[in-house]
């Protein structure tokens, strides 16, 4: 719904020298100065807990606490011409170092490009008993322009703002394990809502008048998770020379990327990991904003399953000029007004960091995230292999686990990686010299 988050600052460089570096309190008041927040915004980024208990009872039942996930910041990344500094809550190591470095890489290309599709929102209503279906779906496409006035009826914000129902679909199943049947989807702009709530009012209020126009008996009555008139695109152009590492020219990098999508595009097993690694990305940018991961999740895999074989959401190619050149295609039904959105501290504030005044802008930062931590990956794995540099990584986690405390932490990761042994057992040993 336009929803402006603080009005639009001066561009901030998403490039802060020495970052992971700092301790947590000089990292976030890097980030704060960086991104020109205010006091409060900076305080909701650190607050303890970030969610209070009182605003976390509202959210959902029978609360009892609340459970916290580490939250880091992307850097470097160019989305569409503009710096972002990206919120991520992910409790998984390596996944905000990774990102935040193919940005860099990305920014000798000029960074990312995303572009969205209007925020098309799908409501199922399922109609049974019928013994005309195909006349039922006659007749309800014959009542559209009532459907459509009727289903815009109470929300007259969301038309004052330009969305609301722009058309219906009528589907018929003949054949079903419990006999025919017709659905009716709506297809409802929900501006910059998520949308969940919207269309399943619209829905329900629509039910009595379908069973009127068909005789049928309505079942379900329910918003679709497979958004896919809500899709956003991201590319990403990166000069060959800029994947050079030690040990490979960016040539070699740039093939054996494509090469190593190749094998997800055409086989489901594959797929599947490949596509988790872009949720990587995406899943901390929708959990740190207050969004539903779960339903981007569904929205993701169903989408990469729609021409009825599972394969990959990202395509890696060489470009004429000999630039890697990748995109990424998939339903982002992100929203930047209601549920946790409104409700979490943490949430607005991680928005503000942005300096996002639209779902759609959300959404297109977010898959330029998940297109990020994909090249990641890939690169990884056509290089060094995925578990190098993860492990260096994660040997904080393991030195926490063995016992380390304050600066014990970084001595023992430290030595556990120079032995080439990222273990419980080594990391003992170090932190108890023997």
């Amino acid at each position: 719904m336009n929803l402006k988050l603080g009005g639009i600052r001066p561009a901030a460089s998403s490039r802060i020298g020495g970052l992971r570096d700092m301790d947590p309190d000089a990292r976030r008041a890097a980030i704060v100065d960086a991104c020109g927040l205010d006091v409060a915004t900076g305080e909701a980024l650190s607050a303890r807990p970030a969610l209070p208990i009182h605003v976390a009872d509202g959210m959902i039942e029978n609360v009892i606490g609340t459970f916290e996930l580490p939250l880091g910041v992307a850097t470097n990344f160019i989305v569409n011409g503009r710096d972002y500094l990206v919120p991520m809550a992910v409790e998984e190591p390596s996944v905000v170092a990774a990102a935040s470095y193919m940005a860099k890489l990305a920014r000798a290309g000029g960074g990312f490009t995303a572009s969205t599709t209007l925020p098309i929102m799908r409501a199922q209503i399922q109609i049974l008993d019928l013994g005309d279906p195909h006349g039922a779906r006659s007749v309800l496409l014959a009542h559209r322009d009532e459907l459509i006035a009727l289903a815009n009826s109470k929300d007259t914000v969301l038309i004052g703002l330009g969305g609301g129902c722009k058309d219906i679909e009528v589907a018929v199943f003949d054949e079903s394990p419990i006999g025919a049947m017709v659905v009716v989807h709506l297809l409802v702009d929900v501006r910059d809502a998520m949308g969940a709530n919207t269309v399943n009012t619209m829905a329900e209020m629509l039910a009595p008048r379908v069973e009127e126009i068909t005789g049928g008996r309505v079942c379900l009555r329910i918003l679709s998770n497979l958004a896919d008139r809500r899709v956003v695109t991201a590319s990403v152009r990166v000069p060959a020379a800029a994947l050079s590492t030690r040990d490979l020219p960016g040539e070699d990098v740039a093939t054996g990327i494509v090469e190593a999508c190749a094998l997800a595009i055409i086989d489901p097993y594959r797929a599947a990991t490949h596509n988790k690694g872009i949720m990587n990305g995406i899943d901390p940018v929708v959990v740190a904003t207050g969004n539903d991961w779960r339903a981007i999740e569904a929205g993701a895999h169903a989408y990469a399953a729609r021409s009825g074989r599972y394969t990959s959401l990202t395509r890696w190619e060489i470009g004429r000029d000999g630039a890697l050149v990748g995109t990424l295609e998939m339903p982002m039904a992100m929203g930047i007004v209601g549920g946790a959105t409104r409700t979490h501290p943490a949430a607005q504030a991680a928005l503000r960091l942005m300096d996002i005044t639209s779902a759609q802008e959300l959404g297109e930062v977010t898959a330029a995230v998940g297109l990020a931590q994909n090249m990641a990956a890939l690169r990884a794995l056509a290089t060094e292999g995925i578990q190098r540099g993860h492990m260096k990584l994660h040997a904080r986690n393991i030195a926490i686990t063995a016992g380390a405390t304050g600066a014990d932490v970084d001595r023992v990761a430290r030595a556990i990686v120079e032995q080439g042994d990222v273990s419980v057992g080594c990391a003992k040993r170090v932190l108890e010299g023997t």
